[in-house]
């Protein structure tokens, strides 16, 4: 499986495997459309969305769009 490789990519490698998994909710009174869509749109810390989703998706997407935070001086 292609990966990226970037500064200090082991170190955020090993924070990844010790956050723990989580349920995703769906809040009703911002959902739209149809209900059977596969399509999401999640709110939230894209380190836990991204753990969420693994045990459902692991395999089956192309493509993960995420707005990453820049300007914050970290690697």
């Amino acid at each position: 499986m292609p990966s990226l490789d970037w500064l200090n990519n082991r170190d955020a490698e090993r924070a990844a495997q010790k956050v723990p998994y989580r349920l995703l909710e769906a809040v009703p009174e911002l959902c739209s459309g149809a209900a059977d869509t596969d399509n999401m749109l999640i709110q939230g810390d894209n380190l836990q969305a991204l753990k969420a989703l693994l045990p459902l998706y692991a395999g089956k997407v192309k493509c993960i769009v995420i707005d990453t935070p820049y300007n914050i001086r970290s690697a």
